[in-house]
């Protein structure tokens, strides 16, 4: 099977977000053949390199969302008509109020979002991608004066809702060039017969940007698409950039929403990784039939000593293991501990983790400062550690050399996040057999299931009760320990994730009738390249069509194939190399 592999800002790329997950998908599907399409969100990402790919990779295409395209295409005038219709129909769709919502607002998800309105934006979207393909592109024209009066005139039409009315000029002139860059798959030569239109499968690694070329390769090319999303894409965009005007957050959510609810109705099969992020989906549109969860898979090998042996572990020790940010809530945890102290004073609170983000090292610094504080009689210094029964550690130095060795060093782990997604830190503390403590966020509950003592977040106190109780309960603390090792070998695996992909590979390609007849260079049809059905007589077959093989004319003697693979044979293109393309 040939997988067209999307994705935006990952995998193959050093520092790409979830490239482990993707590296670790190929890497399992050995028996597979991959075609990696990556868009690149800045110019540092692409400087750092890929990583080293498996001989499965046999093609990698990039391109970049961070850098402005000069494409110096001079468009007619039937072209520039043709544009200002589509870009008209794309912004009024924006730019209308959802039925029954009073305040004209669309800064929620779309579950009133009208049938007309889906087709309005859809149709709008698919005549940019088919002007696009015949113009060879599009960047220009996207941020031209055109595409902001469009923009202008959407919003000042009677039924736009109030947020939109209220755009200004700089409002529009931000939203166009977010568009723009939203937009730019639609410009990239990937969907011929030798490109995306070769692959058996597209699969997204995300919603959103990445998952618009397989939109637009269902639309060209009628290849099934395949989304996974383990972080929602419309969800980030909802909690990112709050200091945007009301008009900018309202476009830009209306345009997300309806790019998502696109994506969730035209694709075969939709895979979150957890019951939060389906939830989000359904709420976006997303049809029950479609979804399958499945849950990221870890690595559990580094963890398994430490999970065999939990009697190491110093039973008067706290630990928490994350990255140092405003979303871990690690105030919340330092006052816990002051209330754990006075109840247990023998016990010790290991931060292991390093600053993330812009806030990160300033928060870690407030965190530091504020453990002296709240332990004033055992702390030399804001920074120091010492007599201090909390320490602030990294791993990768002598005492602590990996994740594994910190969640060893303690009987507890403790979590006290207010944002999380799907806690992969708290699933390598139950590989390693340990009891936890979590606040109630994200996919806490899904993943540690009753393994774990769960409380309210932004609540020390409940913290603290929960760590005293486990802390004076030996057995109980080992008890939660075993059953979080087990239960995380169970579902949280790398081998259950390929197991699952991989059968809904093959769900999805029994379910999609064959296009056409894809030989290699030997003549020989490519695998899955013809479905066992098309060789089944019946009436249903077009007697006149003929399946060609071995990459000569069927004989007249041949079976019968359905109609839909009366085309001609297509011959495989010989592939890009991973290493010729990482040399480029």
């Amino acid at each position: 099977m040939r997988i067209g592999l999307l994705t935006e800002g990952g995998y193959p790329y050093v520092s790409g977000e979830a490239g482990l997950w993707c590296d670790r998908l190929v890497r399992g599907l050995e028996q597979h053949e991959f075609d990696v399409y990556a868009l690149s969100r800045t110019e540092r990402e692409e400087a750092a390199g890929w990583v080293p790919l498996p001989s499965q990779v046999g093609r990698v295409r990039t391109a970049p969302l961070w850098e402005t395209v000069d494409d110096a295409i001079v468009h007619g005038r039937r072209a520039r008509r043709r544009f200002a219709e589509y870009y008209g129909e794309l912004a009024t769709a924006l730019c209308t109020a959802v039925p029954g919502d009073p305040s004209g607002s669309l800064d929620g998800v779309p579950e009133g979002q009208s049938a007309l309105e889906a087709d309005r934006f859809a149709s709008a979207l698919y005549g940019l991608a088919e002007l696009a393909r015949d113009e060879g592109g599009l960047p220009a024209a996207l941020r031209s004066e055109t595409a902001v009066r469009a923009l202008e005139r959407a919003c000042r039409t009677p039924g736009a809702h109030r947020s939109a009315r209220e755009a200004r000029v700089p409002d529009l002139l931000t939203v166009a060039a977010r568009l723009e860059r939203a937009l730019r798959p639609l410009s990239l030569d990937w969907y011929e017969d030798d490109d995306l239109g070769s692959v058996d499968l597209c699969h997204a690694t995300s919603g959103g940007t990445a998952a618009l070329p397989g939109l637009l390769a269902r639309h060209f090319c009628d290849v099934p698409l395949l989304v996974t999303e383990y972080g929602v894409r419309l969800r980030t965009h909802y909690l990112t950039e709050p200091d945007s005007s009301p008009a900018i957050r309202s476009l830009l959510s209306s345009f997300h929403s309806r790019l998502a609810a696109e994506t969730y109705r035209r694709a075969s099969v939709i895979t979150p990784g957890n019951t939060h992020a389906r939830r989000w989906q359904e709420r976006c549109g997303a049809d029950r039939a479609k979804l399958r969860t499945v849950h990221p898979g870890m690595d559990a090998a580094p963890f398994a000593d430490a999970g065999e042996h939990p009697e190491c572990a110093d039973p008067r020790t706290l630990v928490w293991v994350g990255r140092a940010e405003p979303a871990k809530d690690l105030v919340s945890l330092l006052h816990a501990f002051a209330e754990i102290r006075r109840a247990e004073p023998a016990v010790r609170l290991r931060i292991v983790g390093s600053p993330f983000g812009p806030e990160g090292p300033a928060y870690l610094a407030h965190c530091k400062a504020l453990a002296a504080q709240l332990f004033p009689d055992e702390a030399d210094g804001p920074h120091a550690v010492g007599r201090n029964p909390v320490s602030f550690e990294e791993t990768g130095g002598p005492e602590l050399p990996s994740r594994a060795d910190a969640y060893a060093s303690g009987a507890l782990v403790v979590l006290s996040s207010v944002v999380e997604g799907f806690p992969s830190g708290l699933v390598e503390a139950m590989f390693c057999g340990r009891a936890t403590v979590s606040t109630d966020v994200g996919a806490v509950v899904e993943a540690i299931g009753g393994t774990g003592l769960v409380v309210p977040p932004r609540n020390p106190r409940a913290l603290a009760e929960a760590c005293v109780a486990l802390l004076r309960d030996p057995q109980r603390r080992e008890r939660l320990g075993a059953a979080a090792r087990a239960r995380a070998l169970e579902l949280f695996t790398v081998e259950q994730n390929i197991t699952a992909f991989h059968g809904i590979y093959l769900e999805i390609l029994s379910r999609t009738p064959v296009r056409r007849v894809v030989l290699d260079d030997t003549g020989e049809p490519l695998p899955f390249a013809v479905p066992a059905e098309a060789h089944v007589p019946g009436r249903w077959s077009d007697p006149t069509a003929r399946v060609a093989a071995r990459g000569g004319p069927a004989p007249a003697t041949a079976r019968s194939g359905p109609g839909w693979a009366k085309d001609g044979p297509v011959r495989a293109t010989v592939p890009v190399s991973a290493t010729e393309g990482a040399a480029r």
